[in-house]
């Protein structure tokens, strides 16, 4: 895959391509290292899809590597760009597209480059986890965002002075960025439908077979909560106070009180749908935040315990260490080390096992959680 440069017409659908109405919007796709693909694709294919029920070339698009090479995205697979930043040509907005690991990519050049972008007035937007790169350029104080739900309690912990938001993308003013998956369509749907009417980026969403055009405050939550095939209002509120009372887990009585059921109705509940205790979801809930605040950010196990629920980092690992087969801070001392090819890249250097193990106080103590 190369940049599109404009052109007469549709090379895959060998379809004359009138000037549109207006001049074509030139959208430049940043790629930054082991990119979603997935994203990716879900964010172009609506504009093609635009010039060619159309006719017209109403969308332009480049490709930007950080020195014009081709980038690899997550699943392997290399996709060759027109340009490097350094020969970049103007865009009507520019999009960073990142994947796995975007919460630590620190590239220098890259962010002074998005800085530059900024003060030229250049749009910007950002794809699944590079929500995370416009922040750390300091390029979305002041603006609500959101971010990939896997990286959501990672981005609050790093910026909390940023309003992140749990949507399947936001907009706001000059600033629009989405959770990544098939969110970067319904991004561009959208944006599509605001320059050329609700009536194209429809027919546009039709051709995708995307079913509907989701809006923009769908939460990401009630796409990943919902057990597949179950449609339980009931269960999806209880699922939905576990993940906001993480932090402060709630026995099962007080869970039952909030939700307006009796105990024993929430444990047939979920005993009948997910096949486990209540206890037992929650837990698990808490433990892969516990994960992702693991890999994603600079806490410590003691740290990470407290922001889960746990009184003691004891207790905590050995729940750890159960669901996942690891010690919390072995799996932490992996993760870095699993970023190597992205060392010159990275926030910070992996953490070396014996400044862990200093940091963190790992014993065999008993503890109960009230449930």
């Amino acid at each position: 895959m190369a940049g599109r440069k404009p052109a007469d017409r549709d090379p895959l659908q060998g379809t004359a391509l009138e000037p549109g109405a207006e001049n074509a919007e030139t959208i430049g796709f940043l790629l930054i290292p082991r990119f979603s693909l997935i994203a990716f694709a879900a964010a172009i294919e609506p504009l093609r899809l635009a010039n060619h029920l159309t006719g017209k070339r109403l969308y332009d698009w480049e490709l930007l590597s950080r020195d014009g090479g081709s980038e690899r995205a997550s699943n392997g697979i290399a996709v060759g760009v027109g340009h490097s930043m350094a020969d970049a040509p103007a865009f009507s907005a520019l999009i960073v597209c990142a994947g796995i690991d975007g919460h630590w990519y620190d590239d220098r050049q890259v962010i002074a480059w998005l800085r530059r972008m900024a003060t030229k007035s250049v749009p910007l937007g950002a794809i699944c986890t590079a929500s995370h790169i416009l922040a750390r350029a300091g390029l979305l104080g002041g603006y609500r965002c959101t971010v990939h739900w896997d990286s959501l309690a990672s981005f609050s912990e790093n910026y909390p002075e940023i309003v992140v938001t749990g949507d399947i993308f936001t907009v706001d003013r000059n600033r629009f960025t989405c959770a990544g998956g098939t969110a970067a369509a319904d991004m561009m749907l959208h944006r599509i439908a605001a320059r050329h009417g609700e009536d194209l980026a429809a027919r546009v969403s039709e051709q995708m077979l995307h079913d509907k055009i989701r809006p923009a405050a769908m939460q990401q939550n009630a796409v990943i909560q919902q057990p597949l095939g179950i449609e339980r209002q009931d269960l999806q509120a209880a699922i939905k106070l576990m993940l906001a009372t993480i932090e402060q887990p709630l026995d099962l009585l007080t869970l039952a009180k909030r939700l307006g059921q009796s105990r024993r109705n929430v444990e047939r509940l979920f005993r009948t749908y997910m096949n486990c205790s209540p206890g037992k979801y929650y837990l698990g809930l808490r433990l892969i935040r516990a994960r992702q605040l693991l890999h994603q950010t600079s806490k410590t196990v003691q740290q990470v315990a407290v922001c889960c629920g746990f009184s003691s980092a004891a207790h905590f690992s050995r729940c750890y260490r159960d669901h996942y087969g690891v010690p919390p801070r072995s799996d932490q001392i992996s993760s870095r080390y699993r970023m190597s090819a992205f060392a010159d890249s990275v926030a910070e250097p992996p953490m070396p096992e014996a400044v862990v193990a200093a940091q963190t106080g790992e014993d065999e103590g008993e503890e109960h959680e009230g449930w």
